[in-house]
Parts: structure tokens; C-alpha cells; sequence
């Protein structure tokens, strides 16, 4: 089967993780008493299902769909699997949904628009003064400044990645992204999907949304430079309303990076994204490899690719008092 065949990604969560498929997705979660309790759905949303929402271009906006809405909410859901273990908890039903989950969405879209796009610019604002004291030429004025705003942008991003990955919380969040990567390297690898099976792949892969946020952030220093330095309301409007152009030139090029894969020019190319996930992820046990195999064999049961197996029906039928709260 080639690599373009392949249509299974994921992210981890709270003590867990998300996996979707072309119509299905899946969340499992280690609940807190130990077993693995299941949220499963098909996607029916416009953006999986419309005609336009596949087009080369446009296809990119689903990734961002998946880790600005589909992946807070897993995330949500995944929080509230977790609050089950406290004494205060327990027998209660967990609501996070309505204007509370769409607010936490839009905060945290605001919140990474706000840091890593507007406060670069701001900044470079304020060192573009010192640019033109040794800088000749608005041309190359304007390249220099949008290169500056684009290695600021860039700082942020690892510094930010650096410091929360000093949180043990987190740390096992990113040995749950592991599990993810093994997990689906070894699905296309075609091995059967056992602990022990997954756990000698590798914790990077070429399709990982880490990679797919540095691409975006290297190519936004390209096209930004095309625009010059319009005065600053509309430097702000612009990197805002171009972010979905920048996701699907970015989305296109993971595509094709990934499919090209064994060619050592290509992946020379994603070298610098391959190794950025070495900040993303942490070698998993196993008992976080059984539920990364959980939540992808759900979503390969669900679509048909798979027959159920004790395992997996045992995690769909798990009992837990948390209301599904995904779209």
C-alpha cells in the first residue's frame, strides 16, 4: 500500500489519545480506576465530507480544524475522563460543552494567534529602526524586518515548546504523542498491533503536526515578504486572514514530503521538522501504547478496515458518567 493511501492521524490528549480516519474518529483515555474507556464518532462535519474541503489547498484547513476544534474538545473530553478519579467526582457527570467549550476553543486560537503572530510583529516593530540605521534600500529593508518578525516567531515557538515540556503533566502528554507515532508507523507498516509489536518504531514521523507547524511558520517569513511592511493595522490583518493559505501550502508540502519519504533529498528537506518532534514526544510504556492501539483500532473497526477484537469492544462498552462533548 503506498504512503498517499494512508489516511490516519492523531494527536495525544490527557492520558490518552485521539485518532482520526477519512470518516471516523476516536479518543480512548486510560481511566483513572485503570481500564480504557472509548468516545467514538463519524466525522460529518462540511469540512470532512464537502467536495471543497478535499480540494489541494483547501484540505490544509482541516488540519487546522483538527487541533483547534476536533483536538481541544478531544482534549476537553479527555480532562473530564480524568476528573472521574477524584472522591469528589466520582458518580457525577462531567459537562464541558455549549458557549464554555467553544470559549476555551477561541481562547486558545486567540491566545496562539496573539503570541505567535502578533506579538513578533509588534516586536519587530520595535527593532525596525534599528534595521534602517545599517540596512540600505527599502527592499531590502522590507526582507530583513519580515525575516526578523519570522526568527522571533520561531524563538517563541521552541522556547514555548522547551518550557512545557518541563511539566510532568505534559511529559506524559508528549509520551502519549509517542505512542500515536509508534502506533500508526506500525498500522502502516502492516504489523499486527500488539505492545510489543509497536514499541521498536519510531517516535517521529513525517506527517506529525509539530512538523506541520514549523512548515507553517517558515513558509509565513516567505510570504510575508511579499507584502512588504504595510503600515501596522494591516501587517496584523494580514497575518491573521492568511493563516488558512499558509496551512494549505504548508498541508500540501507534508503530503508531499510524506509520500516522497524514502528519498534522502526529501528527507534531508524535513529534516528540521523531523527533529523538532524530538521536543514533542517521549518514549511511551506500555500500557500507553495499549491505548494509542485502542483508539486507532476503533477507528479501523468503525471504517470497516478491521473486525472488532475483545480488546477494542471491551473499551467501546467501558462505563463512564462523562457526556460526549465532540462535533
Amino acid at each position: 500500500m503506498s504512503q498517499q493511501e494512508f489516511n490516519y492521524g492523531g494527536q495525544a490528549v490527557i492520558e490518552g489519545v485521539m485518532m482520526r480516519g477519512a470518516r471516523h474518529m476516536a479518543v480512548a483515555v486510560r481511566h483513572p480506576e485503570g481500564n480504557i474507556v472509548v468516545h467514538d464518532e463519524p466525522l460529518t462535519a462540511k469540512i470532512y465530507t464537502s467536495r471543497i474541503g478535499k480540494m489541494p489547498f483547501v484540505r490544509g484547513i482541516t488540519l487546522l480544524w483538527d487541533a483547534l476544534g476536533l483536538g481541544v474538545r478531544a482534549l476537553m473530553w479527555s480532562a473530564d475522563v480524568a476528573l472521574q478519579g477524584e472522591e469528589e467526582n466520582k458518580g457525577k457527570e462531567v459537562q464541558f460543552q455549549g458557549a464554555v467549550a467553544w470559549g476555551t476553543v477561541a481562547l486558545s486560537l486567540s491566545m496562539g494567534i496573539g503570541l505567535f503572530f502578533v506579538l513578533p510583529l509588534f516586536l519587530t516593530g520595535l527593532l525596525d529602526r534599528w534595521l534602517e540605521t545599517f540596512i540600505v534600500g527599502e527592499q531590502w529593508l522590507n526582507i530583513s524586518s519580515n525575516v526578523l518578525e519570522g526568527a522571533i516567531r520561531l524563538s517563541f515557538f521552541i522556547t514555548y515548546l522547551l518550557a512545557i515540556g518541563q511539566m510532568e503533566d505534559i511529559k506524559r502528554v508528549f509520551a502519549y504523542h509517542g505512542a500515536e507515532h509508534k502506533t500508526i508507523h506500525a498500522y502502516e507498516a502492516g504489523v499486527a498491533l500488539t505492545p510489543a509489536n509497536v514499541r521498536p518504531f519510531s517516535l517521529l514521523h513525517p506527517r506529525c503536526g509539530t512538523g506541520f507547524l514549523l512548515v507553517v511558520m517558515v513558509l509565513s517569513i516567505f510570504i510575508f515578504v511579499l507584502l512588504g511592511r504595510p503600515p501596522l493595522i494591516w501587517r496584523i490583518v494580514s497575518r491573521i486572514v492568511l493563516i488558512p493559505l499558509i496551512a494549505g501550502i504548508a498541508y500540501e508540502f507534508l503530503r508531499w514530503s510524506a509520500a516522497r519519504y524514502s528519498n534522502p533529498v526529501v528527507r534531508a528537506l524535513i529534516t528540521p521538522s523531523l527533529m523538532l518532534q524530538k521536543l514533542t514526544t517521549r518514549e511511551p510504556d506500555d500500557s500507553m501504547l495499549e491505548v494509542a492501539i485502542t483508539s486507532l483500532k476503533t477507528v479501523l473497526v468503525k471504517e470497516g478496515v478491521l473486525p472488532i477484537d475483545e480488546e477494542t469492544e471491551e473499551a467501546l462498552e467501558g462505563e463512564t458518567t462523562v457526556k460526549p462533548v465532540l462535533v
